[in-house]
């Protein structure tokens, strides 16, 4: 077991490791960890769907649409939102309803909520129908000079890009989603067993496979972490390109690594599936050894009907800003695109341990 922890680790190294970091406690109140989700487009004012801003506090997504379900009287199914937002936090992120009336919505007296606006829009609004999140992050009992340390390491992070890796919390509260995965791949139930899961549903399976492929995807941005190729391209690279989204394979590394500097565009790396367009030449090479190393190929997923995807190694934070708003309270702000998450960037400043 200790072997297949350690080849299916998902644990990076800090990008700005030889830094030392602000130290400090987040999230200490809820004001401090304020997320506004920025959506992809705006309700036109018309059709069967009601489009409403939230804002709420110290609640999950989920706890909100619960509590929306049963004060408007209709199944959790009639609400959609296009992100799950924090809960130990304030954050502000817009929902629909299907077929409910406009009134009803602006009227609602909620828990830990309000809604700030209403209107009405032709479609559902689905998962993914959102730009990013813009984050206010409050850190106290920072050390004393923690404003020059936030500049050394926030200037490196606007500059190279925050790693894209995923977050503890994709992993679970025992860390090990991503090894319940790997044995179910393996239709390893005796492993399974031992792990205390029964067989899951098809929604919990993809949940677990999910896990395990976010875990090789933090592989790869480890080992350009440590290569120092993180924030540009390598031979045979899919790169993306960062205003379209289009991405192509890397032939020419001496023409493209000026445009990576430039932020226009950006290494991916592999999200494994059986219809994956694969890297070539030495990132191929890269992310051929880290699927082979956990004992699978690309046709291992068909099972599991995971195609996989690209997903950039790295990700800018749009209008980065921090400044010390009192004594030992460093006060950041800036906007992350969606899947990625807070807590890379948090880690990398603080340099805190509890934030792994």
């Amino acid at each position: 077991m200790q072997d297949l922890e350690q080849r299916l680790n998902w644990h990076v190294p800090y990008l700005t490791a030889d830094l030392p970091g602000t130290g400090g406690i987040i999230r200490a109140r809820v004001e401090d960890f304020i997320v506004d989700e920025v959506p992809a487009y705006l309700p036109c004012g018309e059709g069967e769907h009601t489009y409403f801003r939230v804002e709420k506090h110290n609640l999950t997504t989920m706890q909100l649409v619960d509590q929306l379900a049963e004060k408007l009287n209709i199944s959790v199914q009639r609400i959609s939102y296009a992100g799950l937002k924090d809960a130990h936090a304030i954050a502000r992120q817009t929902l629909s309803a299907h077929f409910v009336p406009v009134e009803r919505v602006a009227a609602l007296d909620l828990d830990r909520a309000r809604v700030l606006w209403v209107s009405r829009h032709r479609n559902k609004l689905r998962p993914g129908h959102l730009r990013g999140n813009r984050f206010t992050l409050r850190i106290r009992d920072c050390v004393p000079d923690a404003e020059s340390r936030a500049a050394a390491i926030l200037s490196i992070l606007a500059a190279q890009g925050v790693p894209n890796a995923y977050g503890p919390q994709r992993f679970g509260n025992r860390g090990d989603n991503h090894v319940v995965g790997y044995h179910l791949l393996h239709n390893d139930t005796t492993a399974l067993r031992t792990l205390g899961i029964r067989p899951p549903s098809r929604r919990m399976a993809r949940f677990y496979i999910s896990a395990f492929q976010s875990a090789l995807f933090n592989q790869v941005v480890a080992q350009r972490i440590r290569t120092d190729t993180l924030n540009t391209v390598i031979a045979g690279d899919v790169a993306r390109k960062e205003d379209t989204g289009g991405i192509f394979i890397v032939k020419d590394v001496k023409a493209e690594r000026p445009r990576a500097e430039a932020w226009e565009i950006s290494a991916t790396g592999p999200i494994y599936g059986h219809k994956l367009m694969q890297a070539q030449d030495e990132a191929g090479t890269l992310e051929d050894k880290i699927l082979a190393d956990a004992g699978l190929d690309p046709d291992d997923f068909r099972s599991a009907k995971a195609r996989g995807l690209r997903r950039p190694l790295r990700y800018n934070p749009g209008g980065l800003t921090w400044e010390l708003e009192a004594e030992r309270v460093l006060l950041v702000r800036y906007f992350a695109p969606k899947g990625s998450f807070a807590t890379l960037l948090l880690r990398e400043l603080m340099k805190a341990g509890a934030i792994r």
